[in-house]
């Protein structure tokens, strides 16, 4: 499936945005105006591996199979795309249940590990109980990739005006794949920053891209979860419309990745791996 497509079993889907009745007072004039405002939908999601849940997630209700490939891929549920055999979205009491069926080898290792998380849209490692067993991508050779000024300038560019559902509604993020010349390839978007990044990467993974062919953006705040799960994908160069924390940086460095911030139309801070971009002509 091309990246950028819907899925057929999400056409049943609730939209994921809803108009809403308000009222809109004015501090000069305090008289209210009856208006109306798009929210976005925020939906409960439970993913389950062989029949047993593993999650419940917040999401947006689209890309749900995007989501479930990328969610098993960065969580380390599966190592490749073709360890998932389907990813199906069903009607659920109170929310939609995403059944992801693992080839037998990998859902046998899976339900070993099984841990519990409760997924709030603004949490990355919940379930987790001890400090040790907080999630560090498996090594990788760091992909060659170099990227110009012009291609970060032009992807941010771009970026805006692809987001459909935060145009709407104001309330959602973004995660983007750009080619090395900056033209967007896909862009996914989620009431949770972990849940739009996880949706283009299974996007991503679907379409066999190769992590060295561009650079990831991403609206939200860097934090070092969404820099585990850029380098679960293999991603080299991670750009991020706000700052990072300073253990995203610590783990940028651990992995090798280049590491781009508060990216702005006519600036960027570049925190590590600055030998990757380009500046000649910049």
């Amino acid at each position: 499936m091309h990246p950028t497509e819907q899925s057929d079993a999400e056409t049943f889907l609730p939209d994921t945005a809803m108009r809403v009745p308000t009222q809109v007072i004015a501090y000069e004039d305090p008289a209210p105006r009856d208006d109306t405002r798009p929210l976005a939908v925020e939906t409960p999601v439970n993913l389950v591996y062989g029949s047993v849940p593993y999650a419940v997630m917040m999401t947006s209700p689209s890309d749900l199979e995007d989501f479930a490939y990328g969610f098993s891929l960065t969580e380390g549920i599966v190592a490749s795309a073709d360890e998932i055999r389907s990813a199906r979205v069903k009607a659920g009491e109170g929310g939609l249940r995403l059944l992801v069926d693992l080839v037998p080898g990998r859902l046998r290792e899976h339900l070993a590990r099984k841990r519990a998380i409760s997924g709030r849209t603004g949490c990355g490692v919940c379930g987790i109980d001890d400090l040790a067993a907080l999630p560090v991508a498996e090594p990788r050779e760091a992909p060659r990739t170099r990227i110009s000024m012009q291609a970060i300038s032009a992807a941010l560019a771009a970026l805006g005006p692809a987001q459909i559902l935060n145009r709407e509604t104001r309330a959602v993020h973004a995660a983007a794949w750009a080619r090395l010349d900056g033209s967007l390839v896909a862009v996914r978007e989620d009431v949770g920053r972990h849940n739009a990044l996880d949706k283009l990467i299974g996007a991503m993974i679907r379409a066999g891209t190769d992590p060295a062919a561009g650079f990831l953006v991403i609206t939200s705040r860097c934090s070092f979860e969404m820099v585990e799960k850029a380098a679960h994908f293999g991603a080299a160069v991670l750009v991020a419309i706000s700052a990072p924390t300073s253990l995203a940086l610590d783990r940028a460095k651990l992995h090798g990745m280049t590491m781009c911030a508060i990216a702005r139309s006519d600036t960027l801070t570049v925190f590590t791996g600055r030998e990757r971009l380009i500046l000649e002509g910049a």
